[in-house]
């Protein structure tokens, strides 16, 4: 099927285009990047319509390395979008008008869980009125990037590997170097010295998303390396590499996270002034109750985060720590739970958390500790 290239869709019509090709080709496992030289249309703007057709039961995905994905039994049902209108006929001149079908609403965006690469569910929440991860979507398709920020153990990681399958994440700290980024010379083992490409330049080449996850513990002089790849330009000077020029292929994105407050992670204005969107994570309290963990520690958890706005506490459990607790009291028993969200608190707010912890568990305001011998 070829497609009229350029000019701007309407609202859907992208993943329509897409369900068609793909009907138009069952059995054929293919990448974003080979339908859009078809369509058209960007590499990146197609691979946001097909994994919402995944989401949607619409399509499959068939491989990873590369994301490669092909049509199902629903791609062509009533439900799923379709390749294009059928072609209009001319009714007889003696036939009545028929009369014009009410409008149906427009299919909503599927909220339910969706399946991150670890094979684990996540769970959308809402973010400016829509499911977090279509919300990221378009931001990609907009060009925006985003800067996610929140304690650590928040879930910023889960939405972002949710919202983009085919995600390169570089790890950040204060050891991290630009050959981190762009990559490196390394030894074969015939003794030849090659330069093997970093996730940066694999990200740009490959129009994936690039994750930096906790950036502002990276020295800036280290992330600089990364902002020509995200203005106008789109494109970076790898030195090491004889100067050598990668530019960034259509889908190309690049996505944050941020942990207010740890230690040694300074939100430069660069940095800040690179990510249009700054998008603020907490825990989500709502999911501890519907995983089932022991509603006195979700208490303890919404109190001290409430305490924590006001500067009262500068520490409030995460839904990390809240599933660790759910972990620890089925193994060594709920008291044993309580006591350690004593333990794992900073000294300065142990008292505030020992005082919640006894009034709600009832149990000794101690961390957990090792008692006398057996």
């Amino acid at each position: 099927m070829t497609t009229p290239t350029g000019g701007r869709l309407a609202s859907g019509e992208l993943r329509r285009m897409v369900a068609g090709w793909l009907a138009d080709h069952p059995g054929t496992d293919v990448t974003a990047r080979e339908i859009a030289a078809d369509l058209g249309r960007s590499s990146g703007a197609v691979g946001n319509a097909l994994r919402t057709l995944v989401d949607q039961g619409t399509a499959e995905q068939a491989g990873t390395a590369p994301l490669r994905f092909r049509a199902n039994d629903a791609t062509r049902s009533t439900d799923a979008p379709t390749a294009r209108p059928a072609p209009a006929t001319t009714p007889k001149k003696s036939a009545p008008a028929k009369p014009a079908k009410a409008k149906t609403a427009p299919k909503k965006e599927n909220p339910g869980p969706v399946t991150r690469p670890n094979g684990q569910s996540y769970h959308p929440r809402k973010l400016a009125g829509l499911p977090d991860v279509t919300a990221l979507r378009k931001l990609r398709d907009a060009g925006i990037p985003a800067l996610m920020y929140g304690p650590p153990g928040t879930g910023k990681t889960s939405v972002i590997e949710a919202a983009f399958p085919d995600l390169i994440t570089v790890p950040g700290d204060g050891d991290t170097t630009v050959a981190d980024f762009v990559g490196e010379y390394t030894q074969t083992p015939e003794g030849r010295y090659v330069f093997v490409h970093g996730p940066l330049v694999t990200a740009m080449r490959e129009g994936r998303c690039l994750f930096i996850d906790d950036a502002t513990l990276i020295p800036p002089t280290v992330l600089a390396v990364v902002y020509p790849a995200m203005d106008g330009r789109r494109e970076i000077t790898v030195k090491a590499n004889g100067g050598e020029t990668v530019t960034a292929a259509p889908g190309f994105y690049t996505v944050a996270g941020h942990n207010p407050g740890v230690h040694g992670a300074v939100l430069t204005d660069a940095l800040a002034s690179r990510f249009s969107a700054q998008i603020q994570v907490s825990t989500d309290f709502d999911l501890a109750a519907q995983l089932k963990i022991d509603s006195r520690a979700v208490r303890v958890a919404r109190n001290l985060a409430t305490r924590q706005r006001t500067g009262d506490v500068t520490w409030a459990p995460q839904l990390r720590e809240l599933i660790a607790f759910q972990k620890i009291a089925e193994v060594l028993g709920t008291d044993a739970a309580a006591r350690n969200l004593i333990g794992i608190a900073p000294e300065d707010d142990r008292e505030a958390v020992a005082k919640l912890v006894r009034d709600l568990f009832k149990v000794s305001a101690e961390p957990l500790s090792l008692g006398s011998r057996v």
